[in-house]
């Protein structure tokens, strides 16, 4: 199975929730899984970045919270 982007997982979850026309899902729904998107996001930028330091590992998430701003 070939790996999602987080913006790819989250119009498949959006789009289980009804048609293109009505769409069916709660305000607090919606910004649930937005948040799980912007962790997946997180992650994944933060695995990019350690996989092309070369070997040195765990930088991800230092170099996340100075581009990005930290947690949100």
């Amino acid at each position: 199975m070939e790996q999602q982007t987080a913006v790819e997982w989250l119009k498949g979850v959006i789009d289980s929730f009804g048609n293109k026309h009505e769409l069916q899902m709660s305000w607090s729904t919606l910004d649930e899984i937005i948040e799980q998107a912007k962790e997946m996001e997180k992650e994944q930028i933060m695995h990019a970045y350690d996989n092309n330091k070369m070997g040195r590992v765990n930088h991800g998430e230092h170099y996340y919270s100075e581009t990005y701003g930290g947690e949100k």
